[in-house]
This record gives structure tokens, sequence and C-alpha cells, in this order.
């Protein structure tokens, strides 16, 4: 997916061993659809080359103000007013007490500074040693320069390159892919708290056995993702999965519907919006055996009884919080034939304002998907596209029906 099609990033690197992971950060922008134009200062040169990041971003590095390409001799002005953003990964400790002071020494200090504020955004991924980033002074600056209007991308925490161990490290260049990503697109769903399902659930027989199906969670998690992107508290209740958590997103782990029943009506208490994407089990074993159930060599099966799992989805719909309105809740059906009917049925059934259908068998464990929104006017197709795409449009669709259901 180029999820930056069209965007033009300034990648400014500053002195750090982190510079290693600008090449594969501004290797990452590339396959985004973003153009980048790399600006290096002096101490950033001691740790890659600029031959290396050239060969990336596919233009000429600028390392000087001086630089005679520039028939006016102003890259601070001409390279700022080009960009969408300004990305500076690693954003080293002495740069970023360089932007609290204003000073404008070098080019890339330069054009953070001469950069215009109203439309070039600034953001910085940090990246020193951890006693460095503890610092008190280090903290005053960070919290100045957010002041003064860049956007803090955050450290990771593991062991450096010095020896030690903690907080500190720039985040990884997928990581910053994820936030960058999230930063350009639209805040339709800002001070909104979204509450997402995903995955299955399993119903155990025994220590070894269970009860599942197919669902792989994707769709759930790239909701819970756009849902982040769109400005939104995000809580992600999910069944068992083996899927990184999306970024800035607080996850729950669970297992069988009833754990799952209880983390979301728990959630749900705070939320604003609930999107019900898990394949809950329609059925437990009525019993659970603590040891492992063994053939006897009789030839006979055994007897299994089941009881029906309450259903989430209608509990949530039904509680005091969703009646009066502080709740909108979707809902997902995953059917295997005659869609729009048992989609249109289910809504009903539910009482919610907005369900999505898809065909099952047809997207469990795939990465794109095809839907059909059923509301009160009727049904509309989202033709198939990655489940992320589908997510985002999908998040457009809740934000535009919010004000006329609140009424």
């Amino acid at each position: 997916m180029q999820d930056l099609a069209g965007k033009h990033i300034v990648l400014g690197l500053t002195g750090g061993i982190a510079c290693y992971k600008s090449a594969e950060l501004c290797r990452l922008f590339v396959k985004a659809g973003a153009t980048v134009q790399v600006v290096m200062t002096e101490a950033a040169e001691q740790f890659i080359t600029p031959v290396t990041m050239q060969a990336l971003s596919g233009r000429t590095v600028y390392t000087s103000q001086w630089n005679t390409r520039e028939p006016n001799n102003m890259p601070h002005i001409n390279l700022s007013r080009e960009a969408d953003a300004i990305v500076l990964a690693p954003c080293s400790a002495d740069f970023v007490a360089r932007l609290v002071q204003g000073r404008s020494d070098d080019l890339l200090s330069l054009m953070c500074l001469a950069r215009p504020m109203d439309r070039v955004p600034l953001l910085i991924a940090p990246a020193m040693n951890r006693e460095m980033w503890a610092h008190p002074a280090t903290q005053r600056n960070l919290m100045q320069v957010s002041a003064d209007g860049a956007t803090m991308l955050g450290v990771g925490s593991g062991w450096q390159a010095c020896g030690e161990t903690g907080d500190g490290r720039m985040l990884e260049p997928a990581q910053l892919l994820e936030d960058i990503t999230a930063f350009f697109q639209p805040k339709l769903l800002a001070e909104q708290k979204v509450l997402v399902t995903a995955g299955p659930t399993f119903e155990a027989l025994d220590p070894i056995r269970g009860i599942t199906n197919h669902s792989s969670g994707k769709m759930g998690f790239a909701i819970a993702r756009a849902a982040r992107e769109a400005g939104a508290e995000v809580t992600l209740v999910a069944g068992p999965v083996h899927l990184p958590t999306p970024r800035g997103v607080t996850r729950v782990d669970v297992i069988s519907a009833q754990d799952m029943l209880e983390a979301t009506t728990r959630a749900a208490q705070s939320a604003s919006i609930f999107v019900a994407t898990a394949a809950v089990a329609d059925w437990r074993p009525a019993t659970h055996s603590d040891q492992k159930i063994k053939k006897d060599g009789s030839g006979k099966t055994p007897v299994l009884n089941f009881v029906e799992n309450a259903d989430i989805l209608l509990t949530v719909a039904k509680s005091e919080r969703a009646q009066a309105k502080k709740l909108f809740c979707v809902g997902f059906a995953a059917e295997s034939e005659n869609l729009a009917e048992h989609a249109k049925a289910k809504r009903e059934r539910k009482g919610i304002p907005l369900l999505v259908g898809n065909i099952g068998p047809l997207t469990f464990g795939q990465d794109d998907n095809a839907l059909l929104l059923v509301d009160a006017k009727g049904v509309r197709e989202l033709p198939r596209a990655p489940k992320l795409t589908l997510a985002r449009e999908l998040m457009t669709e809740i934000a535009a029906r919010l004000p006329d259901w609140r009424v």
C-alpha cells in the first residue's frame, strides 16, 4: 500500500548510531509512495555516508547551507517550502537543544527554524543514551520543542549500542512509518473512544483440544489501526491470534467467548464506538475435561454436549449506554451465502445502526476483503481492497453517521 503517495518528506539525520535505521526508513518512505529529500548534519556523516542515502532516496543529499546547486543559495528556504513534513530521525539530544534555542548554524537547524510552521510540520524521532534521555535538561527541552509545535514520535526501550539497556532508542523504521502514516490521516474520530473486538475465540474441550474458527483477526486489527489513525483512543480485545499490536492501541488478550464478553462489557462502559469484528464461537462445550480425552479402543466416540455462548454484540447493544445513544455499535456478519439477506436480518435483530457483512471463506486469513454496509437506509458495497483501506473507509462511514445518529 502506498500510504504516503503524493507526499514529499525532508528526512533530516543528526549525529547518532541510529543513522543506520534511517537508511531503512528512507527506503520504506519511498516504498510507501513518498519522495524523500535527505539533509544531513556534519555529525551524521560520521555514522552513514551521503552516498548511501542518495542511493536510497534517488536524490542528491544536502549537507551544507552553501551548496552551489541552489541558484539563490537558499536551500533552507527552498527545501522547507517543498516539504509536506520534516522528519528528524535520528534526532540527538544536542539537536533537540539547538531547536529549543532557535540556533541556525547548519543547514538542518536553519531549515527547521525557517519552515512555515502552519503548513510544514516537524516530526521528531529522538535517539540517545538512556541517561541522556532521562536527564532533566533533555526532558525540559523535549517539552519545550513540543510546546513550540513539533510532534514527538517517542522512543523505544532496549539494548543500546553503548552496552546499556533502557529508554532512548530510536523507534524501529516500521514503527516510525506507521506513526508518520497515522499523522497524515484525517482525524475524523478525534476525542472518540473506540472499542474493537477481533479474531476468533477458543472453546476448550480439554487441556489439548478445543473449538475455534478460521478468523485471522486481520480485519479487526486493521480497524483498530484505522481508528487510531483517525485520532481515536482505541482498545482492542483480541482472541488468540499472532498479530502485532497496532501502534498506539491498548490490547487486551482473551481466549474464550466468556473471556471476551467480560473484557468487552468492561471496556464498553467508557467507549463511544464499538466495532464487533470478532468471530465469536456460538457454542461452547457444556463440560471441560481436566485431562486429555483419550480413545479407549472401543471405537466409540465421546458424547459432547454444548451450551450457547452469550451474544456479545447484542449484550452491548442492549446496554444502558448504547440505548442512551452514548455508544455507536457496529456489527460484523461473516456469512457463507445470501450475504445481503442475512446481514439485513442480523442488523434488525441486534438493533444496531450499522452492520458490515462479508463472506467468511473469502476473507479468513486474507490481506484483502470486500464489505457490505447495511443500515436503515439500505445496502452499500465496498469493493475488494486491502483490509486497511477498507478499515479507513469504514472509519469515514462511522464518522459521517455519528451526528445524525446522536440526534
